[in-house]
């Protein structure tokens, strides 16, 4: 789900990895809203209030906002960067990178907070959006702009237009890849919801707190890993059967 591109990607590899990343997102979401009354997965309400507060020459309050702008962007630049940068290697999952980046910010952030008290809750949430930016980007960009999964604003308007779309077939014919698109954006807002839940339940009802985090990088790992294991699985079948 993290290898295939381009015409060799399946329906199937977009819903792997879909739900693994948006149930990710969810944890996150809800974790960080938790722990720093901030949304981190997504920065179009902290826009908001950056124009509010530069409306109102707060310049200071209006510069942590556009920190958190500032920090999904780079996280998004910075992983698109990277794939770039790699991409002539064929012999590299140019993904990995900024994948095992995303997991070690996360991880990161909940292991140091066993031990520091979080006093700049600030520096955090800018972490944690840099981390999406991240996600956002290479999510983008191996599924070729069809998953996104850190925000569902997109996701539901996309999914309201398809759904009105299947009551016309005439002017919609092609029905098969119509489900298929809206399957995908169940799945997404499916497993970001459950990964809500289980960020709230391991937060609250476990009182796990910011460990929460460390609960979603390993889930991350665990499927880059397990990706690789198939791969190189499937890799070695062709090789023993071409002898």
């Amino acid at each position: 789900m993290f290898r295939h591109q381009g015409k060799s990607r399946t329906l199937k590899h977009n819903l792997q990895i879909a739900t693994v990343l948006s149930f990710v997102a969810g944890i996150v979401n809800v974790t960080g809203f938790l722990a720093l009354q901030q949304l981190t997965t997504n920065v179009t309400g902290h826009f908001a209030l950056f124009i509010y507060d530069v409306s109102n020459l707060e310049f200071w309050r209006g510069t942590v906002y556009f920190l958190y702008i500032f920090s999904f962007f780079f996280g998004s630049f910075l992983s698109s960067f990277l794939i770039e940068l790699f991409r002539e290697n064929k012999k590299w999952n140019v993904y990995v990178l900024p994948t095992t980046i995303e997991s070690l910010v996360l991880l990161s952030i909940g292991l140091l907070s066993n031990v520091v008290d979080i006093t700049y809750p600030d520096v955090i949430a800018c972490l944690l959006l840099f981390a999406m930016g991240l996600q956002n980007s290479y999510v983008t960009k191996i599924s070729n702009t069809i998953v996104r999964t850190t925000h569902l604003t997109g996701l539901f308007t996309d999914l309201g237009i398809e759904i009105s779309q299947l009551l016309f077939p005439k002017s919609h014919p092609n029905r098969e890849k119509l489900k298929s698109t809206i399957k995908l954006r169940i799945y997404i807002i499916s497993f970001f919801f459950a990964g809500g839940l289980a960020g709230g339940f391991f937060y609250s009802k476990i009182d796990l707190k910011l460990n929460t985090l460390v609960f979603a990088a390993v889930v991350l790992l665990l499927s880059l890993l397990f990706d690789d294991f198939r791969y190189s699985l499937i890799r070695a079948k062709r090789k023993y059967r071409q002898k």
